[in-house]
This record gives structure tokens, sequence and C-alpha cells, in this order.
């Protein structure tokens, strides 16, 4: 099925043509003409899968045909888990915006930033994309009023229960008016989301393609038996040795993300850390910098990691395995995308044999350990 096909109209084919969109992903195939027809639609899919551009493209074009908002009144409201999400789910909006006749305005907000901004720029913003409680706060100063929202999307809907975003979601909702379309996309299903769903869906179009530890044939899984002492030493030679260009390593820890940046750039090797306690500014340099391949490597902990979607992506390299094996899918799934081949790596030590089991256990699929005696770390 090719794009002309989902009922979009010229100005945004012509948009979807600039990008070198080729053809639609299956969630964008069946989504679009959902939301076009005003069907609320409940998306389960992982990151990846094409999800934004799924409900980017219908809403631009339904916002073509309805009268502007009274100013400050938004249309159209995509709530979202983190503030690098924001940012990049706004800059989806605009890449196709700005090739339509008439551009409409979107705009990203989120806290870590100054709030000052972002009340100044409110002005006829018809897509706002926003994390909850900043959304409360520019709700508060009246800077935006929600009474005149008729699309409401929640993106990463599991993520932000799993943060507790619950309360704040409720606020929100509460000030939204009962008639308008829901668009809910998540990852998993989960019990709590299942709830979401009840609460927020009226009769929806299900659609839900396959998850990523289905769809991991094209990334080669590796895994080092070691000891703690040895991770940044196989971690250099690894980078060394196999001439990676980009990397894109996770820990655990803000500390250890630093850490294993620092020790990297001390062996000549460019890294950057990406973390909760580094400003918005450096946080998007940081992410700026690894896509334009100014660093090798990017150490990021699993929150940063929503937002990291860098195409062509070849290596992942898991430093510490993640808590869970659902976040560990999602690490390992940010290569191997757009039917290019990645390769992930995963450090274990003798404590983490047991978890790195279950983690096989749930994704179906076994990775041998690798011993690094033969290796010449030092």
């Amino acid at each position: 099925m090719s794009f002309a096909a989902l009922g979009l109209n010229r100005d945004l084919f012509y948009a979807i043509e600039k990008q070198f969109y080729t053809s639609p992903y299956p969630i964008q195939s069946k989504a679009i003409p959902a939301i076009l027809a005003g069907k609320d639609v409940l998306g389960i899919a992982q990151t990846g899968s094409g999800k934004t551009a799924c409900y980017v493209l219908p809403t631009l074009q339904l916002l073509q045909s309805k009268a502007p908002a009274q100013n400050r009144y938004i249309n159209t409201l995509v709530l979202v888990p983190t503030r690098e999400l924001a940012i990049q789910v706004n800059k989806v909006f605009k890449s196709f915006s700005d090739h339509l006749q008439d551009p409409i305005k979107t705009m990203a907000v989120y806290g870590g930033a100054s709030i000052n901004p972002q009340m100044m720029d409110m002005n006829k913003v018809e897509v706002l994309v926003a994390t909850p409680g900043r959304l409360l706060e520019l709700v508060e100063k009246k800077a935006v009023f929600l009474s005149s929202v008729d699309v409401l999307v929640l993106d990463e809907a599991d993520k932000m229960l799993n943060l507790g975003f619950k309360e704040e979601m409720n606020q929100v909702l509460a000030l939204l008016p009962s008639k308008r379309q829901n668009l809910l996309f998540s990852a998993t299903l989960s019990p709590d989301l299942s709830g979401l769903k009840e609460l927020l869906l009226n009769n929806p179009v299900t659609i839900e393609i396959a998850a990523e530890n289905e769809n991991l044939e094209l990334i080669q899984q590796m895994a080092y038996a070691l000891e703690e002492v040895h991770k940044g030493p196989l971690l250099r030679y690894l980078i060394k040795h196999h001439q990676m260009d980009q990397v894109l390593v996770f820990t655990s820890t803000v500390h250890k993300a630093d850490t294993v940046a620092d020790k990297l750039n001390a062996n000549g090797i460019k890294a950057i850390s990406m973390h909760s306690k580094k400003s918005q500014g450096a946080r998007e340099q940081a992410l700026s910098k690894f896509r334009n391949q100014e660093v090798q490597v990017l150490v990021a902990t699993d929150l940063m990691g929503r937002g990291i979607d860098i195409p062509n992506l070849p290596y992942v390299i898991n430093y510490e395995l993640p808590r869970s094996p659902k976040d560990y899918i999602h690490r390992i799934g940010r290569t191997g995308r757009a039917e290019q081949p990645g390769t992930a790596i995963s450090f274990v030590c003798a404590e983490d044999t047991h978890h790195f089991g279950v983690i096989q256990k749930k994704m179906k699929k076994q990775v041998e350990l690798i011993a690094i005696d033969g290796l010449k770390l030092f």
C-alpha cells in the first residue's frame, strides 16, 4: 500500500515525499484512515514502529479543514512522558506542517526549562505537545486553555503510568471537553492501561503491531561474562577493535553514565553522557553531537533512552543490564531498525547471570555468554 491510498491530501502527500517516506508502516496503514474518519484509536506498537507520523499526518489534515481556535485555546493536545519525546514529536509535526500552504503552529512544552518563554510563545498554537506537569503549570497561569481540545493523543501511555503521572493525567483529563477524538498509543497493554482505555476510548479501532521481541532478527545479540572491574577496559577494547563510529551505551544510574563517559574521553574515545540531571540544553546538545557523529559514544540512562531515535544506529551496549526484560528489549531495539542490521552487546557479571536468563526467557532467544580470557584488554 502507498501513502496515496490512505486518504491524505495533496499538501501532506508532498510533505511525505520531501521527508523521503516511501511506503507506510503497518500501523500507519491502519491508523491513518481511521483517524481521518474521526474514530478513536488504540495503537499498541513499540517505539520506532512509525506511530508518531501515523497520528501527526491525519491530525494536521483534520486541522486544515477547521477554523483556528481562539488564541491560547488549542485544538490538538499530545501528552508524552519525557521532554525528549516532546521535542521529538514536535519536530515531526513541524517537519510536515512546514510544507503545507498554511503551516499550523505547533509547540512543545516541558519542565526543566524556563516557563516564561513557553508562556510567551503560546500565541496561536494549534497543536501542543506537553508533559503533564508543565501543562498544568501553564493552565494554572492561564497561558493555555484546554476547553477547545477536540483531539487528544496519549503517546507512550504505558510509560506515563509507570513513571507516576496518573494523578496529573487525571487533572488534565478533567479540564478537557467530554466530546473529543481520543488517540491512545502504547508499547504494551498493561492492566493499568486497560483501565485508562475504558475511561478514554469510545468504540475504538484497535491496532496491535508485533512487539520488538518478535522483530529481533536483524539484531545480532552478544553477551560477555566478566567481572565489574573489566567492564571499562572491555568497552574501550570493543569500540577500538571493531572501529565503532557510533555506539549507544546504557547504564542504570546517572553517576555511572558520567563515569563511563569520562573514562572513555580520558582514553581517547569521544563520548558524552545524557541523563536527567543535565539541563535541557545540555541534553539536546549531547543528542545532536551523537546524531551528527561529533562524538562516537552516547552514554544514557533508560529514561533518556525514550527520546533517542537514531537512523541506522549500528551498536548498542548494555554496560549494565536494565531492571526488566521489557527495558532490555527497548534498549536493543534502538538498533536493527528500518530493515538495517545492528549489534547489541551486554556485559554480564556473575550476579547478573540469573537476571540475564530471565531476560532471554522473556524474549524467547538464547544469547551465548562469551568469555573474555583471550582478549587483550590491558
